[in-house]
């Protein structure tokens, strides 16, 4: 256990942080299966609109630090690629 004023902050801070980075990972993470259910429910346009709100999302959590940057753009990527390979 923490004995220092400051040790005892970063504890507090980072409970508080873990909270806030699992929720902007839920809200990431249900963006993309709503993409991925258009995808595979064929509708095209449902998977852009959905993919059109779920990439900003990806991008703001890539910044924030809760997903690696280059993990949050290959899943962009296959994203993207999955939408125009529905033609």
């Amino acid at each position: 256990m923490a004995n220092h004023k400051s040790a005892k902050k970063r504890i507090r801070q980072t409970a508080r942080r873990t909270v806030v980075n699992g929720a902007r990972r839920g809200s990431i993470r249900t963006a993309v299966k709503k993409v991925e259910a258009a995808i595979t429910a064929g509708d095209k346009a449902a998977a852009v609109e959905a993919f059109k709100a779920a990439e900003p999302t990806m991008a703001r959590g890539a910044q924030l630090g809760i997903f690696p940057k280059n993990t949050v753009s290959r899943k962009v990527s296959r994203l993207s690629a999955s939408i125009k390979a529905m033609g």
